[in-house]
């Protein structure tokens, strides 16, 4: 079988990530996020609960209970819900940036406790959201490898703190392992960037077309080791944040040490007029 060429491989890659946001219990299922309060917040399609369900759902369900560390879900008589797999009534829930979080379904729903900082809320996704077939397809620059750049990885000697903007405004501090450096139209750059495992790093940038052309918080990019050890930034596979497709994501956005002042046009674009954009930063 003939190898397939760098453009088949980037436009395979681009159908596939088009693909996992249309997913179940993907972003475009994304149907509410609610930041839980002290003490109990009842949960139910009754408009007066503080977690909100479908209609479709019984009016009054339980309720979770936040202690200020932690939260459990108390489910009322006669109902039952799945919490990872197992029928119950009752729970202490793990959060999304435990190692096992508690998945709560409940018919096509799911949900789980997120925590932010010292926030704790419950994200939800609905697989019967509509949004998931009516979402615009996403949208790309033409393939241009030009924009695939070499680059050199640094570790720190200890992983620093940085700051890093998020969809609230608020900035919270985040460790950077390390930063890569690399040339671009006979200029020098420098960013800081993640660390995911030992072959895999995550970029978040911004540049000057995100002021009309891309994601106006800037894009994601995932670089991987090759097989040799060389390390690229391969700009046609930048994409939007999360955000970008639900109003319940809570992105982080790129440092001020991240932001490029040439135009990265490659990878995935943001059309103002398909998407109806107000910007809200």
């Amino acid at each position: 079988m003939a190898q397939k060429t760098y453009r088949q491989n980037i436009t395979e890659w681009r159908e596939t990530v088009n693909q996992n946001i249309r997913r179940e219990n993907g972003w475009l299922s994304l149907i509410g996020l609610f930041w839980l309060k002290l003490g109990k917040n009842q949960i139910g399609s009754d408009a007066k609960n503080e977690i909100q369900l479908p209609e479709r759902l019984p009016a009054s369900l339980g309720y979770f209970e936040y202690n200020g560390k932690s939260v459990s879900l108390q489910i009322s008589a006669g109902q039952k819900v799945l919490v990872n797999e197992k029928l119950t009534d009752f729970s202490i829930l793990q959060p999304d940036i435990s190692e096992n979080p508690s998945f709560i379904k409940i018919e096509e729903l799911q949900l789980v406790i997120i925590q932010r900082g010292n926030k704790m809320g419950v994200r939800m996704w609905d697989n019967k959201s509509e949004k998931r077939a009516s979402f615009p397809a996403r949208t790309w620059y033409d393939i241009n490898e030009d924009y695939r750049i070499p680059v050199t990885y640094t570790a720190y000697e200890r992983p620093k703190m940085a700051y890093f903007p998020d969809i609230t405004g608020e900035k919270s501090e985040f460790p950077v392992e390390g930063y890569m450096t690399f040339e671009f139209n006979k200029k020098s750059y420098k960013v800081d960037i993640n660390k995911e495992d030992e072959t895999t790093f995550f970029l978040r940038f911004w540049d000057p077309t995100s002021e009309d052309e891309t994601y106006p918080t800037g894009r994601y990019l995932v670089a991987d080791i090759e097989k040799d050890g060389s390390i690229f930034l391969d700009f046609n596979k930048a994409y939007c944040p999360p955000c970008a497709f639900t109003d319940f994501a809570t992105c982080v956005f790129a440092p001020e040490q991240n932001r490029l002042d040439f135009k990265v046009m490659a990878g995935e674009t943001y059309p103002r007029d398909l998407h109806n954009l107000i910007p809200r930063w």
